[in-house]
């Protein structure tokens, strides 16, 4: 199971950003597949993910409303579209994928991608 996230980079505050988490040695809809954060000083946390098979979708609540997640079985890749960005959504952006049901619990994951920094600054 390897994954390798990108797509992060600077944008303005309001602005938008799609992240990409290519996934390779495994079918993508077996597994459950989230996107963490981590900005400095601050425990990582889940802001989104999306089950196996049906692909129901969950979302923390400070990116509810903003961010999607959704996959493409056919690339085997899953993506986060950020819209109306904010500063505080500035950090590393993983992705993880582990067993059938999702959660923001870090731990939860045995399989991680690496980071992708995302800064929304003016």
């Amino acid at each position: 199971v390897q994954l390798q996230a990108s797509g992060g980079g600077l944008v303005q505050p309001g602005g938008s950003l799609r992240l990409s988490c290519a996934a390779s040695g495994f079918p993508l809809d077996y597994y459950a597949i989230a996107w963490f954060r981590q900005a400095p000083g601050k425990e990582r946390e889940g802001v989104a993910c999306m089950r196996s098979v049906e692909g129901t979708t969950y979302y923390a609540d400070p990116v509810r409303g903003r961010f999607t997640i959704s996959r493409d079985n056919a690339d085997s890749t899953v993506y986060l579209q950020m819209n109306s960005l904010k500063p505080e959504d500035t950090a590393v952006y993983y992705c993880a994928a582990e067993g059938t049901y999702c959660s923001f619990i870090a731990s939860d994951f045995g399989a991680w991608g690496q980071g992708t920094l995302v800064t929304v600054s003016s």
